[in-house]
C-alpha cells in the first residue's frame, strides 16, 4: 500500500490562513504519508520571505519525501525584469533547485513537470514537447509494476463546472502520450477547487479503455478557494494497492475543528480497466 498526501496552492503571503495550515499539519501527522506531493503556488507574489515561510512549513510536515513543482504564483508577475532574467531565483533557493525531474520510491515512479511559462503564459501554463519527451524517457526507468504518476501545477482537464477551466495548450497531446506510457495518476492544482475523475470523462483520447485518473487539489491553506470551494480549503489522500486506487477528498470545516472527508473515489488500477468482482447478468431471464 502506498499513501500519498496531495496538497496544493498554499499561497504563503496575505491569503494564507494560519489556523488552516495548523489543521493541515495535524492531519498530515495522523495520515503518516509515504510521500507528500505539493503541486505548486507556494507563494502569493513570489517574494523571498514568502518562499522562506513556505519552506519552514514544508519542513514542519511529517518526515516523508516532499515532491514539488512550481506554480504560476511562484514566478514574479509584476517584477518584469526579474521574470525575464531569473524567474525561479527564490523558488530554487528555498523550495527545489530542480524544475523537471523524476523520483522513484518503492512501488511508485513520479515525473514532476514545470508547467509555468513566465514569458508566454502566466495564467494557463504550458507543457512543451520536450517535457513530454522527458516524461517518456523518465518512465522508461520505471519498473513494470510501479505506480506511474505525473505532477504539474496546471490542469490537463477542466473541472466539471468549467469555471475558469481552460486547459493548457496541447494538453490532449500530452494525455495521449501519458496514456501510451500507462500513467496511472495525474496530480495538479491551480483551479482552487478539487476535481477527481478520469481523463476519458472529458477527452476520449486514443486509448478509450483505461484513461488516466485525474486528481486536482483545491487550495490547501489559503482563502482563495473558488466555485464550490469558495473560501474553503482542501487536500486529497490517495491510497494505492496492487489493483485499486482510492482517493479521499478532505475539506476544512470550522464546526468540525479541522479537515473532514467529503467524498471518496475508487478506481481500478491500470492496465486493468475493471474491478475483479465482476457479475455475470442473465439477460435472457433464465436465472432463478
Amino acid at each position: 500500500m502506498i499513501t500519498i498526501l496531495h496538497v496544493s496552492d498554499l499561497h504563503f503571503g496575505p491569503p494564507y490562513v494560519p489556523r488552516v495550515g495548523e489543521a493541515l499539519r495535524s492531519a498530515a501527522e495522523t495520515i503518516e504519508p509515504d510521500v507528500i506531493v505539493a503541486s505548486g503556488d507556494f507563494t502569493q507574489r513570489a517574494r523571498e520571505e514568502q518562499f522562506a515561510q513556505a519552506r519552514e512549513y514544508l519542513d514542519s510536515l511529517p518526515e516523508a519525501p516532499v515532491l514539488v513543482v512550481p506554480g504560476n504564483h511562484d514566478v514574479p508577475l509584476y517584477r518584469i525584469f526579474e521574470r525575464i532574467t531569473n524567474p525561479y531565483r527564490w523558488y530554487r533557493r528555498h523550495i527545489n533547485e530542480e524544475l523537471d525531474y523524476s523520483f522513484r520510491m518503492d512501488g511508485a515512479f513520479f515525473v514532476m513537470l514545470n508547467s509555468t511559462a513566465p514569458l508566454r503564459a502566466i495564467t494557463n501554463g504550458r507543457i512543451s514537447g520536450d517535457q513530454v519527451e522527458f516524461a517518456r524517457r523518465a518512465f522508461d526507468q520505471a519498473d513494470p509494476d510501479d505506480l506511474k504518476v505525473v505532477v504539474a501545477h496546471h490542469h490537463f482537464a477542466p473541472a466539471p463546472d468549467y469555471e475558469g477551466g481552460e486547459v493548457m495548450p496541447r494538453a490532449k497531446r500530452a494525455i495521449d502520450v501519458f496514456s501510451d506510457l500507462e500513467v496511472d495518476l495525474i496530480l495538479g492544482g491551480h483551479l482552487h477547487r478539487a476535481y477527481i475523475g478520469n481523463s476519458l470523462d472529458l477527452y476520449p483520447g486514443l486509448d478509450r479503455i483505461h484513461g488516466i485518473t485525474i486528481v486536482q487539489s483545491g487550495t490547501s491553506t489559503s482563502r482563495r478557494g473558488r466555485a464550490r470551494e469558495r473560501e474553503k480549503n482542501s487536500f486529497n489522500l490517495i491510497r494505492v494497492s496492487d489493483e485499486v486506487i482510492r482517493i479521499t477528498h478532505y475539506m476544512y470545516f470550522d464546526d468540525a475543528g479541522g479537515f473532514a472527508s467529503v467524498s471518496r473515489h475508487i478506481f481500478p488500477r491500470s492496465p486493468v480497466s475493471f474491478f475483479r468482482d465482476t457479475v455475470t447478468l442473465d439477460l435472457m431471464g433464465g436465472g432463478s
